[in-house]
């Protein structure tokens, strides 16, 4: 499964991975808010919280010990999120706000950035060069590709810091595949697993443009 991308439940696709089998995790669940954007698009799974502690439960499993894990959340339903991680077995290592030139909404405030959590499975050895705990949102994607699309450039400072050369990233989530073509730009291996047929479609063929004639995709 090495490079590759599976469309399925990251549940029961995970379950079929070896224990211990991958290097670092970097994924944007679904945030549990219902989420809609200005066109009417959605993301499967978001308006319920069934899959989220066995997702986290799997992705502890198939991480090697003593690695990293990075996990988008939203600020709402952090209760939610810091359960399925410490319930799973992960450690709250730190965390990391990107911040925005621009406003993602306005109500009582101007949202102006996104966050994540860094996790940990034991107690891996610090980075050789840690990074800031505050990365700048440098690029708009417009959300093309995905509702909640991330541009590479955030994404590849976490891979680097916190894998090495050949390691194996994993992406649960995958999206649209932004994390699997950071890995992929830096030298990294990856796994991507997608539930929606579009957005599977969608990294398959930004990944994999040479295979979009297959009966596969």
């Amino acid at each position: 499964m090495i490079n590759s991308i599976t469309r399925g439940d990251c549940i029961e696709v995970m379950a079929t991975l070896p224990e211990s089998s991958v290097d670092f995790i970097l994924t944007d669940p679904p945030y549990l808010v219902n989420y809609r954007d200005r066109s009417g698009r959605r993301v499967r799974n978001d308006n319920n919280v069934a899959w989220l502690d066995p997702a986290f439960a799997q992705m502890h499993r198939v991480l090697k010990p003593d690695s990293f894990a990075v996990s988008f959340y939203s600020w709402s339903r952090i209760d939610l999120f810091m359960r399925a991680w410490t319930q799973a077995g992960f450690t709250v290592a730190g965390h990391i706000v990107f911040t925005k030139e621009y406003s993602s909404s306005t109500r009582y405030l101007q949202y102006r950035h996104e966050q994540a959590y860094l996790l940990t499975k034991g107690r891996p050895l610090p980075p050789g060069f840690p990074i800031p705990d505050i990365i700048p949102w440098t690029h708009y994607t417009g959300n093309k590709l995905h509702p909640t699309q991330k541009p590479e450039s955030i994404l590849k400072p976490l891979i680097h810091a916190f894998t090495g050369p050949g390691h194996i990233v994993l992406d649960p989530f995958c999206g649209s595949g932004s994390t699997l073509a950071a890995a992929r730009q830096i030298g990294r291996n990856f796994i991507g697993i997608e539930l929606d047929r579009k957005h599977f479609r969608t990294s398959a063929g930004r990944l994999f443009p040479d295979r979009m004639s297959s009966s596969d995709f």
